[in-house]
């Protein structure tokens, strides 16, 4: 079996999740990083390394499929938030490579911030109400300022009164105005099959994050939270892994929910090392499988702690 990863940059820990999946099912696979990086460190963990296009470029999609074509490739996974867009609208277009992602409505509806909100009111969640206007904002404070399509917490600001927000509007551009709801943050990963069912659901406790990304977590097998996850899968449908971001409202209790990340996170690793393989399972699904539901496969209360390494690329 074949699979690509776009963007594959940093995934070091994904990358080293799908060769323990192959060795666990049996099912051999040969993987690919595609990166405009040559010296990204993912690249290093690949059986092959492919320097593609910048995403902005016109040639983007076409040296994929290319690469696709040419190697076989049975299915191109993403790994960031700015192609997922172009590969949804282009999913079709890859021949008889599977691209992992979501349609492309559910897809738009992740990537703006505004369409999130809306998103989880409509399936009975609680958000954050978003304005993207500071003259409309009536939320109070401290609020949170952030792009209605950013990522990995880029531009995003704790604001304390409204002086700081005029000034931070001034700078974030496109931006999204929202309170500011303080509490126990949570990512939840989530495993689908390409039909959209559910295989696992793996609520995890934010107890450090850096730049967005996790750097220690706690699994934690909250039945509120898999509940209210499986109403959204119902609606979504979602193609292979996706992640959603909620924070815990301290005092109230209440689960408010923040944004969807329709592909692997940073952190989807530690749930696959808890038990919720969704790497094996992508392998097993591609070859033919069908899986049921797994309730609470990852270890409840197992604590996890990342940290850098390097590799010589030259």
């Amino acid at each position: 079996m074949k699979i690509m990863f776009t963007s594959a940059g940093r995934r070091v820990e994904l990358m080293q999740a799908f060769r323990a999946a192959s060795e666990k099912t049996g099912i051999a696979l040969e993987l690919f990083g595609a990166d405009m990086n040559p010296h990204a460190p993912a690249l290093a963990f690949c059986d092959r390394s492919l320097i593609v296009p910048a995403i902005r470029s016109d040639e983007y999609i076409p040296a994929l499929r290319r690469a696709c074509e040419e190697n076989d490739i049975d299915a191109l996974i993403p790994t960031i938030d700015t192609d997922l867009m172009l590969l949804a609208k282009n999913r079709g277009t890859f021949g008889r490579t599977k691209v992992i992602i979501s349609d492309p409505e559910k897809v738009a509806l992740c990537r703006d911030k505004r369409l999130t909100a809306d998103y989880f009111h409509s399936v009975g969640l609680k958000s954050p109400d978003p304005v993207d206007d500071i003259a409309d904002y009536r939320g109070g404070f401290p609020a949170f300022i952030k792009p209605r399509d950013g990522s990995s917490s880029i531009f995003a600001y704790k604001v304390s009164g409204p002086a700081e927000l005029e000034d931070y509007a001034r700078h974030v551009p496109e931006y999204i105005i929202q309170p500011y709801i303080e509490g126990t943050e949570y990512t939840v990963d989530i495993f689908c099959d390409l039909d959209g069912d559910p295989i696992y659901i793996t609520p995890r406790i934010r107890l450090a994050v850096r730049s967005g990304e996790v750097l220690q977590t706690e699994i934690d097998q909250d039945d509120r939270i898999i509940a209210e996850m499986l109403a959204l899968v119902a609606d979504y449908r979602p193609r292979g892994q996706i992640t959603v971001q909620l924070i815990r409202q301290k005092g109230t209790g209440d689960d408010y929910y923040i944004e969807i990340n329709p592909r692997f996170g940073g952190g989807a690793p530690l749930s696959i090392k808890a038990g919720a393989d969704s790497a094996a399972a992508m392998l097993r699904i591609l070859n033919g499988e069908k899986l049921p539901y797994q309730p609470k496969a990852a270890e409840h209360g197992a604590v996890y702690s990342r940290f850098d390494q390097s590799i010589r690329i030259k």
